[in-house]
């Protein structure tokens, strides 16, 4: 493609510019939007400096991979609703041996976990879920998250569903989710095996025993609150709205009789039970016993004057609570309360076996629900081996999971990342009209010789030009730039050198994520994560993740080149 005119390129070159500086550093001083209005803003320029048309810019959106995006969230969405990715966190814990067999396990589902439902769902349910069991064992929180970060990055090359640049891959080459699956899957199992020895390598020392010092952020993490902890694809907040109403309850006493369901409730009647037990015994033995038989006649005095009242109404339970008093006329403490209190319910017992029998039913709807949740998505997954169209299954999907919910879905669909959609549609129109000045095919045409994938040479230098852009332009619009180059001269070879070539842009654009902090968006989601974990703040700095990232970006890239040769 001939270079446009001087115009063009200069306003194209101003309008991508800004679209690269607010997408790499999206919270720079002079203009701290973001990089969704970043994209936008891109795309605007490109419009209104007529580097390409309006027409031109609709266009440039491709439906079929917002689509998949689209489809792929909502089935992650309700997947953690399924308590799916509570069960991968229990795998990091379940009879673990220790801190070098916890690293490898985090390695390993990480990777497999992203492959299937995105590296960035994966980093965003495990990171808090990882810091809790670093903490538990008071083990250095900075090797499992590097873990957790580059083995997704690494497990997210296998599949088309595993990234958003590989989803761009897959409906551009149109290569089938069984032949992408088959021809990256050995390279991305060689991969996590050779990360994992990387780590084991480096931080051998520092996992082979645990820390002497003491927790700085001095938050110890029980193991109920680890085997307890909740998910959530989009947002972090593990304090819901129940939590509260329970630590409520506990304080008030009045809460048992304002609330049917948990008088009805067996769980509830042995917490509360088990509560009063654990009160101090010194003071409940202060006691006299005489206060509390009297207590206990008066109640049964109470209940005969009920029973036998002219107008035959009972009264309500509240009118039960006796305070008990001591011969001071001062109030007894909260637990000879609780357990006045408890006696003077006869209500209890009667309404335990109801609830019992209303559990019962519901647990049945919630492992029907469950099971449908997973049936959903082991058939899409079949559908998507099966080479159906990959953006119209993964839409199905998740509206027969819509459907089978059988609720309003507005508070599953509000889950959904629409930034990151947005964020692509203004980088579709932002790449469109920056090959429209022709700088990119310029380029291009100066490296093409040199980066024939029919020779060694060739792979190689094709592999720096893209790691280098990975890490500079970001790996989704170095694939948007690059893909349809690098295809058609790998076209000009063989038909089988055009699918490698595909393969080999997705593979080296995904691992060169690991390269910096920067590099992934999996990266800086799990800095984040950990940094605002509550309790369990942890940062990982940009040059501890480049000290492990270098070596490991190049040492697993060249391995998965010379699989794919």
């Amino acid at each position: 493609m001939a270079m446009a005119s001087s115009v063009k390129v200069v306003l194209g070159s101003i309008a991508f510019a800004m679209f690269w500086v607010l997408a790499v550093f999206p919270a720079v001083p002079f203009l701290p939007v973001g990089r969704t209005a970043g994209s936008l803003l891109g795309a605007m320029l490109m419009v209104l400096f007529r580097v390409i048309t309006p027409d031109q810019a609709y266009d440039a959106i491709d439906l079929p991979i917002l689509g998949l995006l689209f489809g792929t969230m909502v089935v992650s969405v309700y997947l953690e609703r399924a308590d799916m990715f509570k069960y991968l966190g229990k795998l990091l814990a379940w009879k673990s041996k220790g801190a070098k067999d916890l690293l490898c396990r985090i390695c390993l589902i990480s990777a497999l976990s992203s492959a299937l439902f995105t590296n960035d769902t994966s980093c965003v349910v495990l990171t808090e879920f990882v810091l809790k069991i670093a903490r538990q064992h008071n083990l250095p929180p900075h090797p499992f998250l590097l873990a957790l970060a580059s083995s997704a990055n690494i497990g997210s090359s296998a599949t088309p569903i595993g990234n958003p640049q590989n989803l761009v891959i897959a409906v551009q080459s149109k290569i089938s989710f069984g032949d992408f699956l088959i021809g990256i899957l050995p390279a991305m199992l060689v991969g996590v095996l050779v990360n994992a020895l990387l780590l084991l390598c480096m931080y051998w020392r520092l996992l082979s025993f645990q820390k002497d010092e003491e927790d700085p952020s001095g938050a110890a993490v029980a193991e109920a609150d680890v085997t307890s902890h909740r998910f959530s694809p989009a947002t972090m907040s593990h304090f819901s709205s129940s939590n509260s109403q329970e630590w409520n309850s506990t304080l008030d006493p009045m809460n048992v009789i304002r609330s049917p369901n948990s008088i009805g409730s067996t769980a509830h009647v042995d917490n509360l039970r088990s509560r009063v037990n654990s009160a101090d015994q010194n003071e409940i033995q202060r006691v006299p016993s005489g206060a509390t038989d009297s207590a206990r006649n008066s109640n049964a005095s109470k209940e005969g004057t009920m029973e036998g009242h002219s107008h035959g109404k009972e009264e309500p339970v509240a009118s039960k609570m006796i305070a008990l008093t001591d011969s001071h006329g001062k109030e007894e403490p909260v637990a000879s309360k609780m357990i006045a209190l408890t006696d003077s319910l006869p209500d209890v017992c009667s309404v335990q076996s109801l609830g019992e029998k209303e559990s019962l039913p519901r647990r049945w709807k919630r492992s029907f629900w469950r099971f449908s949740v997973y049936f959903v998505t082991i058939g899409m997954l079949i559908s998507l081996l099966m080479g159906l169209n990959m953006s119209w299954t993964a839409i199905t999907a998740a509206l027969a999971l819509i459907v089978l919910d059988f609720q309003d879905a507005r508070p599953c669909l509000e889950k959904v990342s629409y930034s990151l959609l947005i964020f692509f549609c203004g980088m579709f129109i932002t790449v469109e009209g920056f090959n429209k000045s022709g700088i990119p095919s310029t380029l291009w045409d100066l490296m093409e010789p040199y980066a024939k994938i029919n020779r060694v040479s060739g792979i190689a230098i094709l592999a720096i030009v893209i790691l280098v852009l990975s890490n500079l332009a970001s790996n989704v619009p170095t694939v948007l730039l690059l893909g349809g180059r690098v295809a058609a001269s790998a076209a000009a070879i063989s038909a089988s050198d055009e699918k490698k070539a595909w393969l080999i842009l997705a593979w080296v654009s995904t691992v060169a994520g690991n390269l910096s902090l920067l590099g992934s968006a999996a990266n800086l989601i799990v800095c984040e994560q950990a940094r605002r974990a509550p309790n369990l703040g942890y940062t990982l700095s940009f040059w501890k993740h480049l000290i492990f990232g270098l070596p490991s970006t190049l040492i697993v890239t060249a391995i998965g080149l010379i699989l794919f040769r």
